[in-house]
């Protein structure tokens, strides 16, 4: 059975998102649920969505490059990223200029680079890239000024969201259900 959700997004969003070579996240509030947890000893607790990481794992299979950009640094993030194959880049206080840097570096225009950002520290890169997008709960000065809004709310499935567009725009989807379905 062919994938068949691509026709509930709008014909311009999934223009753009076949166009797609660089994934972006901005961790807090868009990868996780924005709430930031301390134990006893004032470490910092971070909680990821399963069903995000597989997107995120499947977009880097697929020929998608993942990175975090986060203006909070920490090994959490850090070591999230590594898991799923992706890079992380912490304490990040313009995200505009690290993203351009990430691209440049893999040869990609901005017009190839998707950004997922839920706040203010997101406002400034998203008029510049090919495709930004926050999650359903995301502020609204941020709202109002993307691409697209996922349904789900951060980390609770936002970024996975994300990656299914990506992949289903990209024509990967069937290869990702097939595989799945054995």
């Amino acid at each position: 059975m062919p994938y068949s959700h691509l026709n509930d997004y709008p014909a311009e969003v999934r223009e753009r998102a076949a166009r797609i070579r660089l994934a972006c996240f901005d961790v807090d509030g868009t990868l996780t649920d924005g709430r930031l947890t301390y134990d006893s000893e004032g470490r910092e607790l971070k909680s990821f969505h399963v069903q995000d990481g597989q997107g995120l794992s499947l977009l880097g299979k697929y020929g998608i490059a993942v990175h975090f950009v986060t203006a909070r640094g920490g090994v959490i993030a850090a070591q999230r990223a590594a898991e799923l194959g992706a890079t992380a880049h912490g304490d990040v206080a313009d995200k505009l200029a690290c993203v351009q840097q990430i691209a440049a570096g893999l040869g990609l225009s901005l017009d190839q680079v998707a950004f997922m950002g839920d706040d203010l520290a997101d406002l400034k890169i998203l008029p510049h890239v090919g495709l930004s997008v926050a999650p359903g709960n995301a502020h609204p000065w941020v709202r109002e000024r993307v691409h697209w809004r996922t349904v789900a709310r951060g980390g609770e499935g936002a970024a996975r969201e994300l990656c299914d567009l990506l992949l289903g725009a990209q024509g990967h989807a069937e290869r990702v259900l097939t595989g799945a379905l054995g």
